[in-house]
């Protein structure tokens, strides 16, 4: 197994997930609940979209003890991919109409704690059916949840001229934990829809100063995790926080390597704009 699930970083997970909660929180007991936070979305919705997600990773890992569940169909959580997030995002919303700021607040904190005392003891690297029929290890599911908060808490702080720092070593938790894990355990139907893909075998290799060195290698569209070895057509040093903004769409391609915040070698660089049409994440 190439994913690093350790005792430290799961520690570390589990602290910063409870750290950026109630960082976030915080910032919806500010005035400006009805300003944009997205092309799309206000604050309160961007809140409300983080706490319906809290609620349903709750119900994941503790359903015995989720005492107001949302109603999701297993149906749309296994139909959906990464190119229809945006519609099932729409079904969630839909399913739970709390809008007052304050109240989320609460709610969001509480769900947090809840699925932080519940896996307290689990094992981080069991695995968990997850969207589109993939797979991913309860690590990774707090990792996707802490990586929420940091994205969008951005979204909300940046419209309410209210700070908001991501330290690289709280960022990365989502790329070793949670895009390496559903990667390792199975990402199932999870990047359908992506067109053709780059023939023949293209290896990216990821390093930073905050994550264990990783190979993801695609070969024909199909994407594996393997140990660093050889040579591979793309090295890629990147900071955990600009490497999550850029795969979200909030900093362009072009920022992040100018700002050398994610770097580029390698024999082929040429190669990884295909890589990335098919690893993808919806921004």
């Amino acid at each position: 197994m190439v994913v690093r699930l350790t005792e430290e970083n799961w520690a570390a997970t589990r602290r910063y997930l409870r750290e950026t909660g109630d960082r976030f929180a915080g910032l919806l007991t500010s005035p400006g609940s009805d300003t944009n936070a997205t092309a799309t979305w206000t604050v309160t919705d961007t809140a409300a979209h983080v706490a319906t997600l809290a609620r349903f990773y709750h119900q994941r890992v503790d359903p015995a003890g989720c005492d107001d569940p949302l109603a999701v169909p297993e149906e749309l959580v296994a139909s959906t991919i990464v190119d229809t997030v945006d519609s099932a995002n729409e079904e969630l919303l839909r399913l739970f109409p709390e809008r007052d700021p304050r109240v989320l607040a609460d709610l969001l904190v509480r769900d947090v704690d809840r699925i932080l005392t519940a896996t307290r003891d689990a094992d981080p690297t069991a695995a968990l059916p997850w969207l589109g029929g993939s797979r991913v290890p309860l690590g990774g599911l707090l990792a996707h949840l802490l990586n929420e908060l940091q994205i969008h808490g951005r979204d909300i702080a940046r419209p309410m001229r209210k700070p908001w720092h991501v330290p690289p070593q709280e960022a990365a938790p989502f790329f070793e934990m949670f895009l390496v894990g559903v990667t390792e355990y199975g990402y199932g139907r999870l990047l359908d829809g992506h067109g053709p893909a780059p023939a023949g075998r293209i290896a990216v290799e990821f390093r930073s100063d905050h994550t264990a060195p990783v190979v993801m290698a695609m070969t024909d569209g199909f994407v594996t995790v393997e140990e660093p070895g050889g040579r591979p057509d793309v090295r890629l040093f990147f900071d955990p926080t600009a490497l999550n903004l850029m795969l979200f769409g909030r900093i362009g391609r072009a920022r992040a390597v100018l700002s050398r915040k994610v770097v580029i070698r390698g024999p082929r660089p040429w190669v990884l704009p295909g890589f990335l049409r098919i690893l993808r994440l919806p921004s």
